[in-house]
Parts: C-alpha cells; sequence; structure tokens
C-alpha cells in the first residue's frame, strides 16, 4: 500500500478532488471513505458521481436509509452507506461483491464492514483541519499509480493556465493512451492527451520488445513532431497549447466530434474521397525525416523497414493461429512464413516510399464541415508516424478495419487518388497498386493478430467483431499475384479454405 496526504482548503477543491479521481478510477475499485460527519465525504462521491456521468444536475441522494443507490454510468457505481449495518454479513444480501464485480463501489462507514471489505482497497479518510479538511489517501500499488497519475494531469493544467478547468473522460484506446475534455469557462473545449511512457515488454529479438522493433512511439515527442509537419504543410493537425513531454501529457486543439461514418456507422463516400484526396496531397511532398521540435529536441522520423514489417506479420503466426487451430506454427511453417515475407519485402524495396501515418481509418479522421476543401479533414493519432511505402496508409483508409468499405467504393477511393496523383505529375500505377495488395496483405496479417491479442492478452474481447472483416480484406489483397506464395501457405496452414481464397 502506498499514501499521500492533501489539504482540501474548501468545498470546491473536495469538489475537484472528486472529479480528479473520477478519471483515476476502474471497474473493481472498491472505494472506502472514513471520517467524521460533515468531513467532507458526501460532497466528495456527490463530485465523483456527477463527474463520472458528465452530469452536473444528477440527484445522488444519501444512501443511509436505502443502504446502497446504484447508478448506471460509464461505469457502474454502487454507492453504500453502512451507518446502520447491523452486521458485516449483510453486505451480501445488498450484493456488493457483484456490484463489484461489474463497477466501482463507493463506501461510506467502511467501519461497520472492516472484515468483509476488500483488503485491496482504495482508503480515503477525511478529517477537518482549520477551515478545511486534511485527505488522506491510501492504496494498492496499481491503484495509487492511477490516482497519482490523474492528480498530476491536474497539476499539469494548473502550471499551463488552466487551474479551474473541468475535466472530463472523453475515450480511451487499445493502447495506454486515454483522452480528456477539458472546459474552461470563455474558452472552446480543449483536448488532454494522457500518455504515459510505454513499459518495456519482453524481449523478442535483438534485446529490444514489441514497441521497438515495430518503432511505435513510446512517449508523445512524435506525436508533437509530426502535428508540426502536419501543420507547417496546410493539413488539419490539433495545434498543441501545452506540453510536458517527460510525463507525456499534452493539452492540444479540439478539432471536432464528427467523424467520416453516418449515424449508423456506415462509410460517407464524400468523406473518404476527400481524406484520400488528402493522402494524395500529403505524398505529392517531399517525405521530411528529422523534424525540430523546439528546446533543442530533434525527432528522426523511423523508416517502415524489414524488422517492424515481419514483427507486425509475425502476430497472424503468433496469436491468430494457435487460437484459429488450437496449436500453434511448427518450425517448418514459421520458417516458410516469414521466408515469403522476405520475398515480399524485397519487392518493397522499389515501392515509392513517403511518411507512412499507419492508422489512417475512421477512427483518427474527423470532418468538418464548416472548413473548405482538404481542411475539412482532421487528422488525429498520427504518432506510430513513419517513412514507408505510400501504399500502406491508402490501405488503411480503403480497408477501414473498424468499417465495412465495399470493393466498389474501394475502387472509388484508390481511383480518386491515383488520379490526383497523375496530376501532380509523374506517377507508376502499376507498381502503386502492387504495393496496394502488398501493404492491405501486411496490414490484415497484422490486424487478425492483433483482434486475438486484444482478447487472450488484454481482456478486450469486443475487438474480435472485427475478424470477419479482416479476412475479408485479406482474401482481396492475395489475389495479386506477388501474393500467390502467402496465398498458398494460408490455405496449407488451415488460417483460409482453398475456396475462399479464389
Amino acid at each position: 500500500m502506498k499514501h499521500l496526504q492533501r489539504f482540501l482548503k474548501d468545498e470546491a477543491a473536495t469538489i475537484e478532488l472528486g472529479e480528479d479521481l473520477a478519471l483515476a478510477l476502474k471497474a473493481g475499485d472498491c472505494v472506502a471513505l472514513s471520517g467524521d460527519l460533515g468531513a467532507g465525504k458526501s460532497t466528495f462521491a456527490r463530485a465523483l458521481l456527477r463527474a463520472i456521468a458528465d452530469d452536473e444536475t444528477l440527484e445522488v441522494p444519501s444512501p443511509t436509509f436505502t443502504l446502497v443507490q446504484n447508478y448506471d454510468l460509464r461505469i457502474p457505481v454502487a454507492h453504500f452507506d453502512l451507518y446502520r449495518l447491523a452486521d458485516a454479513s449483510e453486505l451480501d444480501e445488498l450484493g456488493f461483491d457483484e456490484a463489484l464485480s461489474d463497477g466501482i463501489c463507493l463506501v461510506e462507514w467502511p467501519e461497520k464492514a472492516e472484515e468483509a471489505l476488500p483488503s485491496e482497497r482504495i482508503t480515503l479518510t477525511f478529517t477537518h483541519e482549520g477551515d478545511g479538511r486534511r485527505l488522506a489517501i491510501s492504496a494498492p500499488d496499481i491503484s495509487f499509480e492511477r490516482i497519482s497519475r490523474s492528480l498530476a494531469v491536474r497539476s499539469f493544467l494548473s502550471q499551463s493556465g488552466y487551474a479551474t478547468a473541468q475535466r472530463r473522460h472523453l475515450s480511451g484506446d487499445a493502447s495506454i493512451r486515454a483522452y480528456e475534455r477539458i472546459e474552461t469557462d470563455g474558452e472552446p473545449a480543449k483536448i488532454l492527451m494522457d500518455a504515459p511512457r510505454h513499459k518495456p515488454g519482453p524481449i523478442l529479438q535483438d534485446g529490444k520488445y514489441y514497441q521497438q522493433l515495430a518503432h511505435l512511439a513510446e512517449d508523445v515527442v512524435p506525436f508533437v513532431a509530426i502535428s508540426e509537419l502536419l501543420r507547417g504543410r496546410g493539413f488539419a493537425a490539433p495545434a498543441i497549447y501545452a506540453r510536458d513531454l517527460d510525463k507525456g501529457i499534452l493539452l492540444i486543439e479540439d478539432l471536432g466530434s464528427e467523424g467520416i461514418l453516418d449515424a449508423e456507422g456506415r462509410p460517407v463516400a464524400e468523406r473518404y474521397l476527400e481524406s484520400v484526396r488528402v493522402l494524395a496531397r500529403l505524398h505529392g511532398e517531399p517525405p521530411k525525416r528529422e523534424i525540430a521540435i523546439g528546446d533543442g529536441l530533434i525527432h528522426r522520423v523511423p523508416d517502415f523497414d524489414r524488422t517492424a514489417i515481419k514483427i507486425e506479420t509475425s502476430l497472424l503466426i503468433d496469436w491468430y493461429l494457435p487460437w484459429k487451430r488450437g496449436e500453434g506454427a511448427s518450425d517448418s511453417e514459421r520458417k516458410e512464413y516469414f521466408a515469403i515475407w522476405d520475398q515480399l519485402i524485397d519487392v518493397l524495396e522499389s515501392a515509392e516510399k513517403n511518411l507512412l501515418l499507419r492508422d489512417f481509418h475512421s477512427p483518427n479522421i474527423l470532418w468538418r464541415a464548416e472548413r473548405k476543401g482538404l481542411d475539412r479533414v482532421g487528422i488525429i493519432d498520427f504518432q506510430d508516424a513513419m517513412i514507408g511505402p505510400t501504399a500502406y496508409d491508402v490501405a488503411s483508409l480503403t480497408q477501414d478495419a473498424r468499417v465495412t468499405i465495399g470493393e466498389d467504393l474501394a475502387d472509388r477511393l484508390i481511383n480518386a487518388y491515383l488520379a490526383e496523383r497523375k496530376a501532380s505529375g509523374p506517377f507508376d500505377a502499376t507498381s502503386f497498386l502492387r504495393d496496394w495488395h502488398l501493404m492491405s496483405a501486411q496490414r490484415n496479417c497484422k490486424l487478425a493478430g492483433i483482434w486475438v491479442r486484444l482478447m487472450q492478452r488484454d481482456g478486450k474481447p469486443g475487438y474480435m467483431k472485427h475478424m470477419p472483416r479482416t479476412f475479408a480484406y485479406l482474401n482481396r489483397a492475395l489475389g495479386h499475384e506477388v501474393l500467390t506464395p502467402l496465398r498458398d501457405w494460408c490455405i496449407k496452414a488451415g488460417i483460409l479454405a482453398s475456396e475462399s481464397a479464389n
């Protein structure tokens, strides 16, 4: 257990702390609130619940007589008041264990059931001190780390001139990054990007872990650099208002919330077409490898090299194949699979190369209808950018991992891209289309493995819904003659049925 103390000078400080801790808690957390009557427990609980609900008017009645009040929020919360509890065993009748398995349990008067509460809980103890309150926080290491991180974000905002800003959860993704909406009276809303440095994973090759081999960003420096590059070339990437590069916290421009899908989650052709034109414009300018970001810092954009390509394609054989077959690949299968990819990477030596944004698809593209031309396309989530085949991002967009792009629309997008490129100068369309198939195959081999890894390692099974689409895309990619060896390998390994690959 770790501990910290804070002085809360007034009720506003208690409310602010409730909002800050609302961003640190997750399902499975038990938060025990101790302190005398009037010490601030109810004020804190009300602020925390309203922050999770993102509703300043949420009714938060005292559960003194009902003993428990349940809230169906972004994270379900059960608010317990155990003052009238006759015996700790009554917690079972109140559904405590079930509530804790699904969400957060907020417990006032925990002393009444000390032995029945989880030993690994977060305890907040409020005591009067002068005109304010002294708060002591005790928490298990993992919970304490989350709380400390949220308090560090508040400190960052205060030091950046946003001491009174309201913080609300915006989103998280499949990585360790999280985003908040920051609102201050009289100013447009901003986005806080919370991206702590990656912790090293298991060593896989040459003394490096996966993020290093795949050239994934390990801090926020690449995001700052690519944002400056894109903005400098006239593209709509977020401006950065404040930054702490060491802690991995950025306050950035809010480009809006409207995406390139309609209300039913279907692709809007006009928005996809404008997005592919953005890529054509980006690829029509020479790549820039070194980007200065101030304070003497220079980010060197890495290459999408052989190592990165192969470590990503290894996800198919390391995660998808064992899940599909119930057994891993044999040594001979692995050797043949990677030999095929070595040959395909050799083909890519002749590919046109430029800035590769890496995840240029619907979750990371915003539509700004009030703007003109290419400025209507807002670009986010580009911190993993590299120098690589221009066909990669076109494949990423035309075979969107999160939404089905029919072949007719995909062909329209590819043709629009080719027309833009040809209009601006000499362009080898035949080679580009070969590279599009190859990059599509590479990306979908990676995604098939990622969906299984997210389910099995990270406890996120929801991504498996994308698997049928991923294989539909892969089948199309494997239709090019350069990919015949990979198609044949997938059939022999039982990953593809022979009739579906024809």
